[in-house]
């Protein structure tokens, strides 16, 4: 695993500290790296989000689709499959 040190000014060294000791964090470190993580989550949700406001619409969901996807649904629920 690589490092990388950050410089913080104290206001926010202290929020830190606190996160990591009320929300169960073992250190600065695991908490720094989950609020990466959400960000990258972040990022990848704008960039689908995107992505489906710029393509081309489909078909509108009418009945069919919804009966469809209901009977796709019982299949695998009587099969044990995930669905």
């Amino acid at each position: 695993m690589s490092t990388m040190n950050i410089s913080l000014p104290e206001a926010l060294k202290s929020f830190v500290d606190e996160q990591v000791d009320q929300r169960d964090f073992g250190t600065s470190s695991e908490y720094l790296r989950e609020l990466i993580r959400r960000d990258q989550d972040r990022v990848r949700l704008r960039g689908l989000l995107l992505a489906g406001a710029s393509s081309k619409p489909s078909a509108p969901a009418g009945k069919p689709y919804f009966a469809g996807l209901r009977r796709r649904l019982r299949g695998a629920a009587r099969s044990g499959q995930p669905r």
